[in-house]
């Protein structure tokens, strides 16, 4: 059964990283970081509508230009979240510019730029029209790990040590709908949009006894109506829904661990950091980084189902199946 989001790394595990995760049967996308992301298409960044970064080292970061640039001229809002310092770092690079034309720009892109700390998010608007000047005041909410959420997902966030705050994130949907087409033949009925509202009513707990109208044909001019939980018997099973974790960058101690564990427990998919191989381990303690075995131990204590590695150390070009085979390792016998 098809999930809402099929997440996939940007580049290869040697290279910058960052994850993008396009939702099907919509226009949207969200990413998480914002390294080197020439690999992805402009008709991919531009279904982004929330940015989520780690940290702003340049590898993580140095992407924030071609998006922005891509999204300038645009009817568009993005929103940005990344650690503490992180307004600071949006504001330099917006102030690299010159932005004396933008006021000819017959639109309204916005960024809205929140900063995440560990009890707190600050949140402040830059308007392309403004020449992304501040908002004079910042909007200031508490922080108990749930960054927002939608009808059907939830993003959520953790503070980790890297020397500097380093962000995990994870994106959560409450429930999976999944249609079975069979039955919507049976009923005479076709894929369209109105199974993205017919979701919707549901995550929105709209009374099962209410009545929902089928809207077919290309203009919609055609209805069929039904009540909604009887449409929902007939066509859709509902199973849990899925949990895409993200940790990068971070050292491997007692309170990154149990944090990093808590974070991604059950997670269907966790996408993990391994920098070092285990025989390398003083160079990423130095460094501040996971090594594969580290990376295969948080996955086991966490007891996700699959997990991925990226963001290798040079180092290891052409050795990958050594830190896949040291993280499998630790995940095996942690969860044996």
């Amino acid at each position: 059964m098809r999930s809402l989001f099929h997440p996939r790394l940007i580049n290869s595990p040697f290279e910058d990283p960052g994850l993008f995760i396009p939702f099907f049967f919509e226009k949207r996308a969200v990413i998480f970081d914002l390294g080197d992301i020439y690999s992805l298409s402009a008709k991919d960044l531009l279904k982004i509508s929330h940015v989520f970064i780690s940290h702003t080292h340049m590898d993580h970061f140095v992407g924030f230009d071609r998006l922005l640039r891509l999204f300038l001229g645009r009817e568009k809002k993005l929103y940005m979240y990344g650690p503490k310092g992180f307004l600071k770092n949006v504001e330099g690079k917006l102030a690299g510019y010159s932005w004396n034309l933008v006021e000819n720009f017959n639109n309204r892109f916005t960024l809205y730029i929140t900063e995440v700390h560990a009890k707190q998010l600050i949140t402040r608007q830059y308007r392309c029209k403004n020449r992304f000047t501040a908002s004079k005041s910042a909007i200031k909410q508490p922080f108990n790990g749930i960054l927002f959420k939608e009808p059907a997902l939830t993003f959520s966030s953790v503070v980790l040590n890297h020397k500097i705050p380093c962000l995990g994130f994870t994106i959560k949907e409450r429930f999976h709908v999944n249609i079975i087409k069979e039955r919507l033949i049976d009923l005479g009925l076709e894929i369209g949009p109105w199974l993205r509202e017919f979701k919707q009513a549901l995550f929105n707990h709209q009374d099962p006894d209410s009545k929902f109208d089928v809207k077919l044909g290309q203009e919609n001019i055609r209805k069929k109506g039904f009540i909604l939980g009887d449409l929902t018997n007939r066509i859709a099973i509902i199973t849990p829904g899925q949990k895409i974790t993200y940790i990068t960058d971070m050292l491997y101690c007692k309170p990154n661990i149990e944090k990093a564990v808590e974070f991604a427990k059950d997670a269907d998919h966790l996408f993990i950091e391994a920098a070092f191989l285990e025989k390398d381990k003083d160079i990423a303690e130095k460094k501040f980084h996971l090594t594969a075995r580290n990376a295969g131990t948080i996955a086991g204590m966490a007891g996700v189902k699959q997990f991925t590695l990226f963001h290798f150390s040079p180092r290891y070009s052409g050795m990958e199946d050594l830190l896949q085979e040291e993280a499998l390792a630790a995940y095996k016998r942690i969860k044996d």
